[in-house]
């Protein structure tokens, strides 16, 4: 820099000197007197003194100039390095703080976005309004109202610091809840011409809030009891309580006041099963949820039954932080619960008393049931000439055999419900009805029906063929007993397999049951619905019976004057 001051003086001396030499030749050029010569020889050295004085005057300026660059050059690097620097802090706190800053000239109206309306919300660069506009348009259509409002209030107010929170959209659609913060710009007049803001993502917060705005309602209006206790054990190993609800209150009749700072075993007494609060103690040692049902007490000393829960919470470090109680007053259940016990109790010795019952009247009556068989038939032998004497024999002979019918269906029942360890195999649905056809051979050339059979050759796993060939002995009897008088009787059997089940049906166009009157009677015990003189009433009910020992079900529809259908649904497993 020094150099350039030299040089430029260096310069304006030569140029000054030869502007002097050039000027006194063109002054005194024309003259030739020794006295001119003299007076422009003295002239010459004068301008060139002059020249040498200007010259330091003038490299003193330079000088000057040159320091007061050098000054204003520095502060100009500073100022840039400042701003740099500031930049480079402002890009920083953007980033790490993930807001999205905004710059609005309100005279303009224009707004700059920083790189966080790309990152945040997803919006490219081209999509960006340039405008106010642009911005309230990606405001929820329910905040906007009032979030402009609210700005412009501000605004007209000159107030210098201004914050909301509304819903923005982002590129996608969808809304994220933002925490808007701007500040206001004035001229020296105080008339707003800028404004400056960062919007932060609050959407996380938001929810959370909510959340435990949720969780709060619950606990306040749960009708189960709920406690919260520390983390610090007292003398018992029990933390000591911090918080209960209304609920609480409630059920055990002990204020907030009462509790918090009290040890929840003020719940517990002389009854208090020892086992379940030892439990409590050993759990909460180890960190670990429980649940206990025991006798409690309330404030006033009455007894009830609690279902008392506690589970351990941990803070986001993981670090257990707190224990969060359930009780609920379960003395109800309890009692229901003793009253169902007893109930099975007093059902279970009935069932024992009606079965010993059943095995008296079958197997105590059949030895004097037979004594009376054979007497009667040694009367047969013997011949009455008394008419009524014989009258009363036969009405006593008809009303015996009835009765050793009784005893037989009686039996019948008692095998099936009393033994439920039957000889289960593999059956094949076809054979057992061969068997069943032969058997009725006779029956079926009497009566001639149409028999429709299209039985697979499926087999049911874990039967019984006895019992099969009964089901199906009973059911084919019954629509040929129960046949239409006007039309030829049409039976048809059919099997199939759905999924994992094999179904079978038996359908005929015979008189038909009332269903509307009868279809909670069909597979009652002794249950008759027509005037048939061979009707007892009991082999439907033991198909069900024998149905429901090999874990299956039946079903019925059936229709008066077009017949019944029986269908019958084994689990094939």
């Amino acid at each position: 820099m020094k150099n350039n001051s030299n040089k430029i003086t260096l310069a304006y001396v030569v140029i000054l000197i030869i502007v002097a030499y050039v000027a006194h030749k063109l002054v005194f050029g024309y003259f030739t007197i020794s006295s001119i010569e003299k007076l422009e020889y003295y002239n010459y050295i004068k301008d060139v003194v002059l020249i040498l004085i200007s010259a330091l005057v003038f490299k003193f300026l330079i000088g000057q100039n040159e320091k007061h660059n050098r000054n204003v050059l520095k502060k100009l690097k500073n100022t840039n390095r400042e701003i740099i620097e500031s930049k480079e802090r402002y890009d920083i706190v953007a980033k790490a703080t993930s807001d999205t800053i905004w710059d609005w000239k309100l005279e303009e109206d224009q707004m700059v976005w920083n790189k966080g309306i790309q990152g945040v919300f997803g919006y490219r660069k081209e999509e960006i309004g340039k405008n106010s506009t642009w911005w309230f348009s990606k405001i929820h259509p329910e905040d906007t109202l009032r979030m402009s409002i609210k700005l412009y209030s501000f605004i007209e107010q000159r107030t210098e610091r201004w914050q909301d929170e509304y819903r923005f959209m982002c590129a996608d659609g969808s809304f994220k809840y933002v925490l808007d913060r701007g500040f206001l710009i004035k001229d020296k007049d105080d008339k707003p011409i800028r404004m400056i803001g960062a919007i932060q993502d609050v959407t996380k917060e938001k929810e959370e809030e909510q959340r435990l705005r949720l969780l709060e309602t619950v606990i306040t209006q749960s009708k189960d009891a709920i406690m919260i206790t520390g983390i610090t054990l007292d003398e018992n190993s029990i933390p000591n309580i911090l918080f209960v609800n209304s609920a609480f209150t409630k059920i055990t009749g002990y204020d907030a006041e009462d509790a918090i700072g009290k040890s929840p075993l003020i719940l517990f007494g002389e009854k208090s099963d020892v086992l379940q609060l030892d439990k409590i103690r050993t759990n909460i040692l180890q960190y670990k949820g429980f649940t206990i049902e025991t006798i409690s007490y309330r404030k006033d000393g009455t007894e009830f039954w609690i279902n008392f829960s506690m589970m351990p919470v941990t803070n986001k470090a993981g670090d257990h932080s707190h224990w969060i109680s359930i009780q609920r007053d379960v003395t109800i259940e309890k009692e229901k619960e003793k009253e169902r016990e007893q109930l099975i109790r007093e059902l279970t010795q009935n069932n024992n008393d009606l079965k010993q019952f059943s095995y008296i009247t079958s197997h105590n009556l059949r030895a004097p049931l037979s004594n009376l068989t054979g007497l009667l038939n040694l009367v047969d032998d013997i011949p009455i000439d008394n008419p009524e004497l014989k009258e009363i024999i036969n009405g006593f002979s008809t009303s015996t055999h009835l009765l050793n019918e009784t005893i037989n269906d009686l039996v019948k029942v008692i095998i099936i419900k009393d033994n439920p360890s039957i000889n289960k195999e593999k059956v094949l649905i076809k054979e057992v009805f061969e068997n069943v056809f032969n058997q009725l051979s006779f029956l079926i050339g009497i009566h001639k029906p149409i028999l429709k059979i299209e039985l697979d050759e499926l087999s049911i796993l874990n039967s019984n063929k006895s019992y099969l060939e009964s089901i199906f002995l009973n059911l084919l009897t019954n629509s040929i007993k129960y046949k239409s008088p006007n039309k030829q009787l049409k039976i048809t059997i059919t099997s199939k397999v759905v999924d994992d089940n094999i179904i079978l049906s038996f359908k005929d166009n015979g008189i038909g049951i009332d269903m509307e009157r009868n279809k909670n009677k069909i597979f009652g015990l002794y249950q008759r619905f027509h005037n048939h003189p061979d009707s007892k009433g009991l082999g439907l009910y033991l198909v069900k019976s024998q149905v429901e020992s090999m874990n299956g079900s039946i079903d019925v529809e059936s229709e008066v004057g077009k017949g019944t259908t029986f269908t019958i649904t084994f689990k094939n497993n």
